[in-house]
């Protein structure tokens, strides 16, 4: 064999090895990862067993369901769904025009466009559970508190996809209407917004289903809502009156998921 077709099937199997390496060393990184994180995560599924019986117990000393605190339960569920529809609202109102500013094609500023962006990510990265414990101190206990947490993480998300969906559309129309001379405010409101009205409709919707779900939980740092019945029957060992709350924190979300899914599919 000549030294040319030698050099030919050595760089052939050299190409073919180079992909089967390079696999080799994406799996081996990914094992190493779920190794690391499976003794970070301090998974024991000896204790998983061993508890067992310890949730199985907690599960019998649930029935019977208690209602005789049913009008307290239903004013704390009306709190939660409400703390969650006030905070979703105030945070699309305010997601709006921060996404036109985070959004790249359509800014009126591309200076703050990632300064805008970054102080999205900072909204998002908070979770509303920390931001009512914050809010709990400076406006004290209660609700209030919990529409503000969840406005706060919420602002951030819904402009991000806000954001995200505008730099994905077709901005047509919207130069159409500025060859007429009208100014980028009058032809986003009037070409621009009518185009993504359903998608921004729908992901606040989204957002308030998810809140919903969300805010079970603020009541434990005190910002009202079911958590708050949620963590007194957990202190008290109450597993009846702590399994009756979430039954009917069940039920509630599960209505208002299918409300809410039904909408969006008529939107989009």
């Amino acid at each position: 064999m000549s030294d040319a077709a030698q050099l030919v099937l050595e760089s052939t199997r050299r190409g073919k090895l180079r992909p089967r390496l390079k696999l080799a060393a994406l799996l081996t990184c990914i094992a190493v990862f779920y190794v690391v994180s499976w003794r970070l995560a301090q998974v024991d599924l000896v204790k998983l067993v061993g508890g067992l019986p310890k949730l199985w117990f907690w599960l019998a000393q649930a029935w019977p369901p208690k209602f005789d605190e049913l009008p307290l339960f239903a004013l704390r569920i009306a709190e939660t769904v409400a703390m969650a529809a006030i905070g979703t609202t105030f945070a699309t109102l305010l997601a709006i025009p921060m996404a036109v500013l985070a959004s790249r094609n359509i800014t009126p500023f591309p200076r703050l466009y990632h300064p805008a962006r970054w102080f999205l990510n900072a909204l998002r990265g908070i979770d509303s559970f920390v931001f009512a414990l914050l809010f709990v101190a400076a406006v004290g206990l209660g609700p209030f508190a919990g529409v503000l947490g969840i406005a706060l993480h919420t602002w951030g998300s819904a402009a991000k996809l806000f954001a995200d969906h505008i730099e994905n559309v077709q901005l047509g129309p919207m130069e159409a209407v500025r060859a007429t001379g009208a100014g980028r405010g009058t032809a986003i409101v009037y070409a621009l917004l009518p185009e993504i009205l359903p998608v921004m409709l729908s992901t606040t919707l989204f957002w308030w289903e998810f809140n919903v779900r969300a805010s079970t939980v603020l009541g434990v740092v005190g910002a009202g809502g079911i958590g708050l019945e949620l963590k007194n029957s957990m202190d008290m060992l109450d597993f009846s009156r702590l399994f009756t709350i979430i039954g009917l924190t069940l039920i509630v979300i599960t209505v208002l998921d299918q409300i809410s899914a039904t909408l969006r599919r008529r939107l989009v």
